[in-house]
């Protein structure tokens, strides 16, 4: 699995994206709010260590997610 932060822009929010080894979309979040996103996946348990990682991921940058 894979985490994007996407910098948003003027009115447009930050936003994570979370893909599968293949890069299909799984969640699409913004960084304020993930937990309703992260239970649709099954990740609702590690979304504390999972927000950990975001906060200190540059935009931008793909970060491959062991989980």
């Amino acid at each position: 699995m894979y985490i994007i932060k996407v910098k948003g822009v003027a009115k447009i929010p930050d936003y994570v994206q979370l893909r599968d080894d293949k890069f299909t979309l799984l969640a699409y979040f913004r960084v304020d709010r993930p937990d309703k996103s992260l239970d649709k996946v099954g990740l609702g348990d590690k979304a504390d260590y999972i927000m950990g990682l975001v906060k200190d991921l540059p935009f931008g940058q793909i970060l491959k997610l062991e989980l």
